[in-house]
């Protein structure tokens, strides 16, 4: 199995998409707007990282960094 040293700024930004996911799934009483373009940046921002390189995440890279954002958002 492969090991990844992920930046920080990425698990940061993964972990926020969690956190974005959540208000969209549980809307303040003002609506889902802000959420769903916070989810649509942050994504953006994720697969766009210069981390990835010109081709992009592996599946296994993308796994990882998921797994290492869940244990590290809050519950």
């Amino acid at each position: 199995m492969a090991t990844f040293s992920f930046p920080r700024d990425l698990v940061t930004a993964q972990v926020a998409w969690y956190d974005a996911y959540r208000r969209l799934t549980d809307p303040a009483p003002g609506g889902t707007a802000a959420a769903r373009r916070s989810l649509q940046r942050l994504s953006v921002l994720i697969a766009a990282h210069p981390y990835w390189g010109p081709e992009g995440p592996s599946p296994a890279a993308r796994m990882a960094l998921r797994e290492q954002a869940r244990r590290e958002a809050r519950p």
